[in-house]
């Protein structure tokens, strides 16, 4: 079943199926976020919606209806004669839901619509008792008092007639049931707004916990259409990357004073590791350069001893520091930022962080991160995003040295060099960078997934030897790597995570194991084509050819399948084996990152403005 989203730059949201239900406890038509990007609360599950026509009552659940997809998610329904379109969208950064109704008809008729409110923190359940919900009726709507929580939501419609009502109705979520996660709650009816027409007309119900005064949601319509014009005017992208576009709108998000990005909806908060991977896509091909620059600023005031952040956590919002990568991928997107802006007075403001990263991996920092007498960066369980863990368990440990950990290594050692020079600054890091090399040429003369584990399982993480910048690899094992993965792991959707021919490959991401098993054992990840394609065309010189043949026969494909009504949104991970259902969040930050910027970037060839003179400047 698939389902739609649309949000406010907040973290807050607002989704359903295409079908108009809810089928997880993560759907509402109002999930507010009352600590940016973080803390969301379920205010509003649903709104019942019923057409009468003369004496009969035509109830829009479970009736058929069509999904379209214009700016904002819309779903369509014909019912006897009667056209009505339901249009969902928020008012940006504030906590403010509306669904637009827009009915053609040539007869009278009456709708009704019953919302259906709850109070709970979204990952919760709610049974009768545990939060109670007084009413004061107002002119044009009511306003609901809630007593677990100090907000007060309002409900507006103008020019209907509201009456009030009171009760529980329990709710099955069977998209969590399948999950095995908690999935039967209780949601309140407060009452009915009824709007009688006897013509076509639109109209808009409004949700809302902002206090007075309320923005005429007409307004807030047109606002968000040409706020969302503004982004693809800015961006001048290709017409066929603007779904791509308004979808990576969806991430970026308030953090305090600054900004960041949800890793993906539902149920993610702002990771480090999601955040700095996506950036480029969502930031940097879109040219929201000042967005960039906030997201950068923002994380490095984080940084902990060398160490950019894993997770914001949702419900307080404290910083975790359980990441090796993190810290590495934040150099390489300031180097990338650097190429969009040629900004150097941020580098300039980030060069003591950027050092400390790079004296407390050499020296040894948390989590028994260290450089080795072999100048490879050694590591405990769990830190590489391959992190999953079960109780105390982590299925895919991979400590030690996994290998895309010594390519980010010396990736940023190099760019490291090159910023020195940009900045004149006293060059500490070519020679280490010369070690690095040396010492891992030396040690990797299989494809290993860990270097001194020398385990060989066939993974997609070797595929950053290839794509990052600075690869320590010669072209020949570039191209080998590049094929290898070519043929056993590329899917229409992504990259599997192990080879099908690997014993602890699981095919589907639910069965007859736990789901966690199959995570990182054989589902398939869509952000993994962005580097996939990037060392595709890297190898093949960025020949046209090449790069039609990487589009229509790494892109075109996924494209085809969302078809025509889609809304740009990527989902988290798909199954291994055909026919790849869909899985975790219905979109993910960095899926629909990776995709846009590798469709920019590696197909379509549109590079950033400054990396000549960037890479000029530092003689590459």
């Amino acid at each position: 079943m698939r389902e739609w989203i649309v949000t406010n730059g907040l973290g807050s949201y607002a989704s359903l199926t295409h079908s108009g239900e809810a089928t997880s406890k993560f759907h509402g038509l109002l999930v507010a976020s009352l600590e940016p990007p973080t803390k969301r609360w379920m205010f509003v599950s649903n709104v019942i919606d019923r057409i009468q026509i003369k004496d009969q009552v035509y109830p829009l659940k479970g009736h058929k209806c069509k999904f379209v997809f214009d700016y904002f998610p819309s779903l369509v329904y014909n019912i006897e004669g009667v056209h009505l379109k339901k249009t969902f969208f928020m008012d940006y950064e504030k906590n403010t839901s509306v669904v637009k109704y827009t009915v053609d008809t040539h007869k009278p008729l009456v709708l009704s619509h019953i919302p259906v409110v709850n109070s709970r923190h979204f990952y919760d359940m709610t049974s009768p008792g545990s939060a109670s919900f007084s009413q004061n009726v107002i002119d044009q709507g009511v306003i609901v008092t809630l007593d677990n929580i100090h907000k007060k939501l309002k409900i507006l419609l103008k020019n209907s007639c509201y009456l009030p009502d009171g009760f529980w109705e329990e709710f099955f979520y069977r998209k969590d049931k399948e999950r095995n996660d908690s999935w039967r709650d209780h949601n309140f009816h407060v009452g009915e707004f009824q709007m009688p027409l006897k013509q076509s007309s639109e109209y808009y119900l409004m949700f809302t916990i902002e206090d007075e005064p309320w923005d005429d949601p007409s307004n807030i319509y047109d606002r968000e259409i040409q706020r969302k014009q503004r982004l693809l005017t800015q961006g001048m992208l290709p017409h066929a990357c603007d779904k791509l576009v308004l979808s990576a709108d969806t991430f970026v998000v308030k953090k305090g004073a600054g900004k960041s990005i949800v890793a993906g909806y539902h149920w993610f908060s702002d990771w480090g590791r999601d955040t700095l991977i996506a950036l480029p896509g969502i930031t940097l091909v879109t040219k929201r350069f000042d967005d960039a620059k906030q997201i950068i600023d923002n994380y490095g005031k984080y940084c902990k001893n060398g160490l950019i952040p894993n997770v914001f956590a949702e419900r307080d919002s404290q910083p975790v520091y359980n990441t090796v990568d993190a810290s590495l991928w934040y150099i390489d997107r300031i180097y990338q930022y650097l190429k969009y802006t040629n900004d150097l007075h941020l580098v300039e403001k980030l060069w003591p962080i950027l050092q400390s990263i790079i004296e407390r991996y050499k020296n040894g920092t948390d989590f028994g991160i260290h450089m080795d007498n072999d100048f490879l960066i050694s590591h405990g369980a769990g830190l590489t995003w391959m992190d999953v863990k079960i109780g105390d368990s982590y299925i895919t440990p991979r400590s030690k040295k996994a290998v895309e950990i010594q390519a980010l290594w010396y990736n940023a050692l190099r760019i490291m060099s090159a910023l020195s020079s940009l900045l004149g600054k006293e060059n500490q890091y070519s020679a280490l960078a010369d070690k690095v090399k040396e010492s891992f040429r030396r040690q990797y003369i299989h494809p290993y997934d860990v270097i001194d584990t020398k385990d060989l399982s066939m993974r997609p993480n070797q595929i950053f030897l290839v794509s990052l910048d600075f690869s320590m690899i010669e072209k020949q094992m570039q191209k080998s790597i590049v094929a290898e993965l070519q043929k056993s792991l590329v899917t229409i959707f992504g990259l599997r995570t192990i080879s099908p021919q690997d014993s602890r490959y699981k095919g589907t991401y639910l069965g007859n194991h736990h789901r966690d098993f199959a995570y990182h054992n054989g589902t398939v990840w869509p952000w993994l084509l962005g580097p996939f394609i990037k060392a595709y065309v890297k190898v093949h010189d960025h020949d046209p050819a090449q790069r039609q043949y990487a589009f229509h026969n790494f892109l075109q494909p996924m494209l085809d399948v969302y078809g025509d009504s889609w809304d740009g949104s990527i989902y988290e991970i798909f199954d291994g084996d055909p026919p790849y259902a869909p899985h975790g969040c219905i979109t993910q930050a960095w899926s629909v990152a990776e995709i846009l910027r590798t469709w920019v970037e590696d197909i379509e060839n549109i590079t950033p403005r400054y990396e000549s003179l960037v890479l000029n400047e530092v003689g590459v």
